[in-house]
């Protein structure tokens, strides 16, 4: 099911192959029409490494125990070519425009975490 013109439910999905609820799909629409804002921004692909997750998942793979991924509010982001620092930096920029909904923005390693929480959050790990 495409959700924007760029993303698609099917990216959003857990890892271990669980769909997003019925009850949080407003959660995931929200989520990719603002990233769909940010793939518009930079004119490059978007690669969501982690969406919705559900409770058995997030556990296995360390997530925080009131992850935002829970209830398909986050995705974990990378784009080939650029770096974490510029996608986070990006993102907060276009939050602080009133282009995307405030929410949490975490530089990692190898990719930048995104949230519509809708209070600031912001941290590197």
């Amino acid at each position: 099911m495409q959700l924007t013109a760029n993303f698609k439910l099917g990216e959003f999905k857990c890892k271990d192959g669980a769909g997003v609820p019925d009850a949080i799909f407003v959660n995931v629409q929200e989520l990719a029409n603002n990233l769909q804002v940010l793939r518009e921004e930079i004119d490059k692909p978007i690669t969501i490494i982690s969406g919705y997750r559900t409770p058995e998942y997030n556990q296995q793979c360390g997530g925080a125990q009131l992850s935002q991924h829970l209830t398909a509010n986050a995705g974990d982001l990378k784009v080939s070519g650029m770096s974490t620092d510029d996608l986070r930096d990006t993102i907060i920029a276009l939050i602080d425009a009133g282009k995307m909904k405030q929410g949490g923005v975490g530089r990692y390693d190898t990719f930048v975490h995104y949230d519509i929480r809708g209070t600031k959050a912001r941290w590197s790990a």
